[in-house]
């Protein structure tokens, strides 16, 4: 999901850069590193969800 939201700001960033435009204080660069730092958490797991590892304990 972080990752989705990452493409999103970096493909506003694109298009703020592309139009010389800005959003007050969210220029390219804000949102540049606000795409970086979504993406830094989707590469570290957060935001994963409960994870399952598929063995059994085997009553003996």
């Amino acid at each position: 999901m972080l990752a989705i939201i990452a493409a999103v700001i970096f493909g506003l960033a694109l298009l703020l850069d592309l139009a010389n435009a800005s959003l007050g204080v969210l220029d390219g660069g804000t949102l540049v590193v606000a795409g970086l730092l979504c993406l830094a958490l989707h590469m570290a797991g957060v935001g994963a969800g409960a994870r399952s590892f598929g063995f059994r304990r085997r009553r003996v």
